[in-house]
């Protein structure tokens, strides 16, 4: 990292409240990355990030969860003060979980959002409207924990354009997406995709520099991934030589404020 990039980015660290000396540790680093979703599973994910001593980065949506609630609201705020008290990174998922599906004249573009008031239908957004939805989940990040977070988001389903993106960077907003041999495969069906085999492949592909991707809970996997494969997945990571690192120290991603 140039001087001038690692100034920058020691910057953006201090203004999430975590110390530098945090971000020295870890010569072979995987990046672990959550993304929201219905939040069963994510007093367990909790416990096993505890007692395993890592540190995570989590992309936050404010999704619908088995609770009737969000994972935004009042009731998991106190589960997102502890992350963030732990020493987490974070970033945006957008706030209503906002799908791109194609680009319009004008500069618009056509979307789905999962959540919020407008769920499952098609709407049309300006790149001020895009760039609230990355925006909004930062500020409610900030009323629940007074911290901020990093200015990186991922786009529900990865699904983005190169105007997309431009959008987005617009107003200051860098997308995360996740490397192939780390997609955990927590989203597929658990018939078709049982626990062991995505555990096998997960340690046989991983290699130093991917970004994993894995959720607080996905609604059609009936055998639930986490803890089943996450511990022994950090384990056997840990085993071969590997370390865990949150986005603020990645060689691009911590530099991009």
């Amino acid at each position: 990292m140039r001087r001038a990039d690692r100034i920058v980015w020691l910057l953006a660290l201090m203004a999430t409240g975590v110390a530098p000396a945090a971000a020295t540790s870890c010569a072979k680093p995987v990046y672990l990355t959550f993304d929201t979703g219905h939040m069963g599973i994510a007093p367990l994910v909790a416990d096993v990030l505890q007692r395993q001593k890592i540190q995570v980065t989590f992309f936050l949506a404010d999704e619908r969860t088995q609770d009737g609630g969000s994972s935004l609201d009042d009731t998991q705020a106190a589960w997102w003060k502890a992350r963030a008290a732990e020493g987490h990174a974070f970033g945006s998922h957008t706030m209503s979980h906002l799908r791109w599906l194609a680009d319009r004249p004008g500069g618009r573009f056509e979307m789905r959002p999962d959540a919020g008031p407008h769920a499952g239908k098609r709407v049309t957004v300006d790149t001020a409207t895009y760039c609230a939805e990355i925006a909004a989940p930062a500020e409610r990040f900030k009323a629940i924990t007074g911290r901020v977070m990093l200015p990186l988001y991922r786009a529900p389903g990865g699904k983005t354009s190169p105007k997309l993106l431009q959008a987005a960077s617009s107003c200051g907003w860098t997308h995360v997406g996740w490397s192939d041999a780390g997609f955990l495969g927590d989203e597929l069906p658990s018939d078709r995709h049982p626990n062991a085999s995505l555990l096998k492949q997960a340690l046989a592909r991983i290699q130093p520099g991917d970004i994993l991707l894995a959720h607080l809970g996905i609604w059609s996997r009936q055998d639930p991934w986490a803890p089943t494969v996450l511990e022994p997945l950090i384990e056997g990571l840990k085993a071969r030589g590997l370390c865990f690192a949150t986005l603020r120290e990645h060689p691009r991603y911590g530099a991009a404020r």
